[in-house]
């Protein structure tokens, strides 16, 4: 069940109160779901499972990842990559675009820290394109460091 916020739709955008999202670190997910989550989040097309297979890839090189429902209803995902030993990276934080701005993106990021943390990593990282800095910087608490990028 989604509840209208009064004054958030607009022409071509309506914004749904979630009246509970719970998010699970590892939890159960499908590929569809996550296609067409990163469809929304990236603004690209919905790619089949057969061309993106996230179960399969995450649970071959992935720490973890995270999860958030509302519901039945995937509203977020974070994938979560290592060394195996003490680094861990943030990648793929998505957001469905119907659910943002209620505090999901930085629900999945505590949970990532959190479970980084549990298994020994010592530094999370993340890249992110120069919109999301306040998100990354100001609401999740990670530290502004240069970085390095190449493209192949």
């Amino acid at each position: 069940m989604c509840i209208r916020r009064p004054g958030a739709c607009r022409p071509g955008r309506c914004v749904l109160v979630l009246p509970m999202t719970i998010v699970t670190w590892r939890g159960p997910f499908s590929n569809g779901e996550v296609n067409l989550l990163h469809s929304q989040a990236f603004k690209t097309r919905a790619f089949s499972d057969d061309e993106w297979d996230w179960v399969t890839l995450v649970e071959r090189h992935s720490l973890g990842w995270v999860v958030a429902r509302a519901g039945e209803l995937l509203v977020g995902f974070a994938n979560v990559l290592w060394d195996g030993f003490t680094h861990a990276w943030i990648q793929d934080v998505m957001v469905a675009s119907n659910a943002s701005r209620q505090g999901i993106g930085t629900k999945l990021v505590v949970v990532t820290r959190d479970a980084a943390r549990a298994a020994g990593c010592e530094f999370l990282h993340v890249d992110f394109e120069p919109d999301l800095y306040d998100f990354y910087i100001h609401a999740c608490g990670f530290q502004p460091t240069p970085a390095g990028l190449m493209h192949l």
